[in-house]
């Protein structure tokens, strides 16, 4: 099966819609342990072009590995460019603006936050947070792992056991459409802050005709031969690439979450750190768990945002009385943004299930059709179960202080969207 190619036509900021695509390879990896060494010999064997849009960039060994990774093929005449997000990355970003300088990395910063008014603008609240690299348009890689340590975390320092994360290599037709997501990202960027010079050299341009239709051709994105994605391997996977924006794909991975639990038959297991979902979502599970389908849940047991563990908390209860059951996974950070249904579908990506994933960032989920890529993923939650907390007890019954609670969580939850110009409620 020959990879499908998008048209030369495409804008710079299309990203193609979710089709479930066969002809696709896609390896599970586990954590930055697995993942990094397979993103550096990929961009060891670049000849044309790395893309690489991540939420956190740190400078630790993680990302200084990474960062050599790609300023090693910039030196080779590959065309490298990165975006990072100007909040996730905002402590770091000085000093991977001075190490790459001169490097021919061209960097650029998501919304970047370097005045203070720039807190006070609501879209600003819609940060980057995927996580996604291509090579040369035949491998790519997209998950929740952030370009930083597994034993390092921003709040809480060092751990002796790596952050529990996922991610996925990804080889095949659908390499044209993260690679159309990737490039979107850095252009949005570039032009963030690149616009008015833009506009200042094409008015002193001495041909501003040529360079308007430069500047034209550049917005539209033709592909060049290097972009165009090679004839990969036949494996029969189905697998579709979910993106979440604020343009045309607003509601993509909620729906194809709901899609899936509705259509589960035996089980469901999700994992995520944030998890508060919305009335659709819940009605889903609820309706699932009442058809007899065992759902389980893997949740924070360790905990690095207080107001994130009240909100999945004040849920517990009303779950639990459905009858999902619901584990906290202790033995170190959990980072992990996946799920398994009945053992033919599966997911990998950046998006939690709250809020800010659902309603307001820019994530990327990989969806697989495929029973052993499943079973794969399911071996690896049942290890996670086997040494997490099972929440057990009764549920409480819905009292005062419950009540209070879920309100509580629910107005702060409305009225961050309402800041970030999300109106309805959640």
């Amino acid at each position: 099966m020959a990879a499908t190619e998008l048209p030369d036509s495409t804008p710079w900021d299309h990203v193609p819609p979710a089709r479930w695509t066969g002809g696709n390879a896609v390896a599970l990896l586990q954590g930055g342990d697995e993942l990094f060494p397979r993103m550096e010999a990929a961009m060891a064997g670049a000849r044309r072009e790395v893309l690489l849009a991540t939420y956190i960039l740190h400078p630790d060994r993680a990302g200084h590995r990474m960062a050599d990774a790609l300023t090693a093929a910039a030196a080779r005449g590959v065309d490298v460019r990165v975006v990072v997000d100007g909040f996730g990355s905002h402590d770091a970003l000085e000093h991977w603006r001075a190490a790459l300088a001169g490097s021919g990395v061209r960097f650029e910063v998501f919304r970047p936050l370097d005045r203070w008014w720039s807190w006070l603008q609501p879209g600003q609240l819609r940060r980057l947070h995927q996580k996604l690299c291509v090579v040369d348009g035949e491998v790519a890689f997209v998950g929740g792992i952030n370009v930083i340590d597994d034993r390092n975390d921003l709040h809480h320092g060092a751990s002796e056991q790596p952050r529990l994360d996922f991610a996925v290599e990804l080889r095949g037709p659908l390499v044209p459409s993260v690679h159309a997501a990737t490039r979107a990202m850095w252009t949005r960027a570039h032009l963030g802050h690149g616009w008015r010079e833009e506009v200042r050299s094409l008015v002193r341009s001495s041909a501003p005709v040529d360079e308007t239709l430069r500047l034209i051709r550049r917005l539209r994105g033709r592909l060049t031969a290097g972009e165009r994605p090679l004839p990969g391997d036949e494996s029969p996977m189905l697998a579709a690439f979910v993106v979440r924006d604020n343009i045309r794909q607003r509601r993509a991975i909620e729906r194809a979450y709901i899609d899936a639990i509705r259509a589960a038959r035996q089980r469901i297991d999700l994992a995520v750190p944030y998890f508060y979902p919305g009335r659709a979502f819940r009605r889903s599970l609820r309706l699932a768990a009442r058809r007899g389908v065992q759902v389980r849940l893997l949740l924070q047991g360790k905990i690095d945002y207080r107001i994130a563990a009240l909100a999945a908390r004040a849920l517990y209860d009303e779950l639990r009385g459905w009858g999902v059951r619901i584990y906290e996974y202790t033995p170190a950070f959990l980072h992990a943004k996946v799920a398994v249904v009945d053992q033919e579908w599966a997911t990998v990506g950046s998006s939690n299930i709250d809020p800010l994933s659902l309603l307001l960032n820019l994530e990327a989920n990989v969806m697989v059709q495929d029973h052993d890529f499943a079973c794969t993923l399911t071996q690896r939650f049942d290890a996670a179960f086997a040494v997490s907390t099972e929440v057990q007890g009764a549920p409480a019954r819905a009292g005062w202080r419950g009540r209070l609670q879920r309100w509580f969580v629910a107005s702060c939850a409305n009225a961050y969207l309402r800041l970030a110009g999300i109106t309805g409620r959640y």
